[in-house]
């Protein structure tokens, strides 16, 4: 046998090819994630050096643009001269400030991937993305169609390429016109010898696939993505990315012979220069040097307020009070300001915020659902399924979207009857927008009458290897977690309420993104559920008493569910109540709604479109009508603004106005001495808060090649991406109607506790502790007796006192956000 030993290992390059593409998932699943992930292992400003020349992404503000916000006082001068000395020493600070201030750079990038490919353009004269990508991505996006396609592709189980095959031979209008091409599909040839006809010389290999891929990032990080999680898709799918690329490259060689017929040499042989290693190591750059600085002079100028006011709290001297009611909401930083506005209307209210889906991981199917949805955090793989029981009230339809409208002749006739109430209904629309069947809603996720399966009590009762419901110890350890790592263990009030959430909106591509993160991008509503009736189950109290936890016989657990773009709540199982609580809830439903319309009109302060000087009242509705406007592009800013993260009691940052740019998860040192809570609550801050703030920091600063640029261009592909056009490529990040007013900040988290444990709570998993090490994610340990500050860096912990001495003073919210549109300062609040 003739074996061929070559130096181009193609498992390999393969591997080494998915770590650095986009590794974003579906729309349905889209979760926010760390856009340069697969750098990740290395120090934060190094990995943006080198993304920065390798693949030619923007991974600062412009220089100019730094430099303009030091000038409007957005950089403080203090600052900027604090970063330099701890970073340049104080002999060197009068140099670097001439430096960051007044040197001109050139500003160029000169990536390292696309060097190689630029030759087809250069010495051939052909344009092989243009050649190739239309066809490439019509055929990949046919193939993975979820229900868009008028007619099916004709799919073969054993794969994408085997498909490509059938419909090749199948059809009268033929994919390849090169006889070389088509002998090679049929062939089964190995990428290895594909690209031996193309470039030639295998020392080029890696080079030219990351050249290659990198043309078209979204198709080839989606296809990477699918083959390791094909769970993704609901109709399933087999695809590589081995296979994708090998059908890139025959069409490749089918563009090439078109055009010079079989005996055009290899691109190798064109080339003079040797091939570069993509990956080697990059030499420092007094530019970026420079850019790090300013990064971290922007970033410290907004944390120095935080740490400033946080320092200034002075601990209450009376402690007891009595509670009118308590709120669980998910620590998201859209909860920042409802909270806030709860706390003011009612001063005996105390709230809590936790990660949504409320410690209780399961799929979910809805009657007469097809699928299990996902309600649990990205990472994690349920094991259990909640289902909801049988209801006579079925989701509105709209006879618009039914099936038959695909069909020639039934097609023909609902476009000339429906057809005309359609387009009646759009003009209306512009003019007065409603809710119609095919709004994303929040509330549709659960009736308000369902039925939930959530007690197994039969062992076999399992469908698909999945556990229907939970036993009562199952709840019971659930419930435990939830509320010990909160820090409520006692003193409830007689109604606690489990308020998840979700996002209302139409025409959006990006819908999950607004939903609960927590929740794999679906609203809370069925966890806060679930969660409730595991808490007010007699048996499961039972045993929490066993375990330090006494909740009262009068205590209820209420569920409900948050719309962030309509600020309104719906409560679930409000027909349990005791007569007593009943009273209770009514008023606290009061409470609920003021809170609602001040926070629906300090969110209209972003919006150009809202006459912020209008009643509380009318600014509501108008935000309530911008959620369901087909031609409105920012239902809501979603987590534009972004980045905090404060881990603690309630009492630490109540003082503190934080602009709704926190995220805040509670959490009691005193319960927790070990900071083994402590360590769970970080493994899913990092990832998930560290996740967000890094999509929005990326898409912001290079909102081209990292974001998806603006949504106005965008056209659902297969209900798994979006492109521009119809032979765009994907877009992954998020588009510029997210971004536009976010500030590129790195998340800081604050954690209460002493600084050993929480080095001990950062060290136990080695993925959480990367975060925090290589400085993706800034920590600051407050420490609760002192509250002195400790900031984490280099592995260890150094004091930091804060630069600002004298904290801004806030008396009046609503007049601040009728004032303007920016960002504003970091404040203590004195109603």
């Amino acid at each position: 046998m003739n074996i061929h030993l070559n130096s181009f290992d193609e498992h390999h390059v393969l591997q080494h090819l998915k770590h650095y593409l986009p590794a974003q998932n579906p729309l349905k699943d889209f979760v926010h994630h760390n856009t340069l992930h697969a750098f990740q292992d290395k120090n934060f400003f190094t990995a943006l050096h080198e993304a920065s020349h390798i693949f030619g992404y923007k991974t600062y503000l412009p220089l100019q643009e730094f430099r303009n916000r030091y000038l409007k006082r957005e950089i403080n001068s203090e600052v900027l001269k604090y970063v330099v000395q701890k970073v340049k020493g104080s002999e060197n600070l009068e140099n670097w400030l001439e430096k960051l201030i007044y040197t001109d750079y050139d500003e160029s990038l000169q990536a390292r991937v696309g060097v190689l490919r630029s030759h087809w353009k250069t010495q051939y004269a052909i344009n092989l993305e243009k050649s190739t990508n239309s066809i490439l991505f019509r055929l990949v996006c046919s193939y993975l169609d979820q229900g868009i396609a008028m007619w099916a592709f004709p799919v073969n189980e054993a794969g994408f390429l085997t498909s490509i095959k059938e419909l090749e031979k199948n059809s009268f209008s033929k994919i390849f016109t090169s006889k070389r091409a088509k002998k090679l599909l049929f062939g089964n040839v190995s990428i290895f010898e594909l690209l031996k006809v193309i470039v030639g010389d295998e020392r080029y290999f890696e080079m030219y696939l990351f050249d290659q891929q990198f043309t078209h990032p979204g198709w080839s990080g989606m296809v990477a993505t699918l083959e390791s999680n094909p769970s993704s898709l609901l109709d399933k799918r087999k695809i590589s990315l081995t296979e994708f690329i090998k059908l890139e490259l025959l069409l490749e060689i089918n563009a090439l012979d078109n055009k010079f017929g079989e005996n055009w040499a290899p691109l190798a042989s064109r080339i003079q220069e040797d091939p570069i290693d993509l990956f080697s190591e990059i030499s420092n750059d007094e530019y970026f040097e420079v850019l790090s600085i300013w990064q971290q002079a922007f970033e410290w100028s907004f944390y120095d307020q935080v740490l400033s006011g946080i320092k200034s709290y002075k601990p209450s001297e009376n402690k007891e009070q009595q509670v009118s009611f308590q709120a669980f909401f998910c620590m998201d930083d859209r909860e920042c300001s409802f909270r806030r506005h709860i706390e003011n209307l009612d001063k005996k209210a105390i709230t809590f915020g936790t990660a949504a889906f409320f410690n209780f991981e399961f799929y979910y199917q809805p009657v007469n659902g097809k699928f299990f949805t996902k309600l649990c955090p990205a990472p994690m793989t349920p094991k259990f399924l909640v289902k909801e029981k049988d209801r006579k009230k079925k989701q509105a339809k709209d006879l618009h979207y039914h099936k038959q409208t695909h069909s020639l002749f039934f097609g023909w006739i609902i476009s000339q009857t429906l057809g005309f109430s359609a387009a009646l209904k759009l003009f209306v629309n512009i003019f007065k927008p409603t809710m119609t069947p095919a709004t994303s809603v929040s509330f549709k996720h659960l009736n308000k009458k369902s039925k939930l399966h959530i007690e197994n009590t039969n062992a076999t009762d399992r469908v698909d290897d999945l556990q229907v419901g939970f036993t009562v110890v199952e709840m019971a350890d659930r419930v435990e977690g939830l509320l010990k790592s909160n820090g409520l263990i006692k003193d409830f009030a007689p109604l606690v309420y489990i308020i998840g959430h979700g996002s209302t909106s139409v025409n959006n591509t990006h819908y999950a993104g607004y939903d609960c993160g927590a929740c794999c991008g679906r609203p809370s509503s069925v966890n806060a559920k679930v969660a409730c009736f595991a808490i007010n189950h007699p048996e499961v109290r039972k045993i929490l008493i066993e375990r330090g936890i006494v909740i009262p016989d009068t205590t209820q657990f209420l569920p409900g569910l948050h719309d962030t773009s309509r600020d309104e709540i719906a409560f679930y199982d409000e027909e349990l109540l005791s007569s007593s609580n009943k009273s209770l809830h009514d008023q606290n439903r009061m409470t609920f709604t003021k809170a609602l319309d001040f926070n629906a009109l300090e969110r209209s302060r972003r919006f150009d479109t809202v006459n912020t000087n209008q009643s509380v009242e009318k600014v509501h509705e108008q935000i309530k009508k911008r959620s369901v406007s087909l031609f409105e592009p920012r239902p809501e800013l979603n987590h534009a603004t972004n980045a905090l993260c404060i881990v603690g009691r309630r009492s630490m940052s109540k003082h503190l106005f934080l602009d709704r740019r926190s995220f805040m998860n509670s959490y009691d040192y005193t319960i927790d001495i070990s900071g083994d809570y402590l360590a769970g609550i970080l493994d899913a801050v990092a990832p998930v808060g560290g996740g967000i703030n890094l999509e929005y920091y990326f898409s912001r600063v290079d909102n081209q090649k990292l974001g998806a640029g603006s949504k106005l261009p965008h056209n659902v592909m297969g209900l798994i991406g979006v492109a521009n056009g119809i032979d765009g490529d994907l877009r992954p990040g998020l588009p510029s109607q997210m971004i536009e007013v976010h500030d590129p900040l790195r998340l800081m988290v604050v954690v209460e506790h002493f600084p050993d444990k929480v080095l001990y709570a950062i060290t136990k998993s080695p993925t959480t502790y990367d975060w925090f090490l290589n400085q993706w994610v800034k920590l600051v340990v407050v420490h609760p007796e002192t509250l002195e500050l400790h900031h984490f860096i280099d592995g260890t912990f150094e004091i930091y006192n804060p630069i600002l001495k004298d904290s801004n003073i806030i008396t009046d919210v609503l007049h601040l956000a009728r004032e303007t549109k920016e960002n504003l300062p970091i404040g203590i609040l004195n109603y």
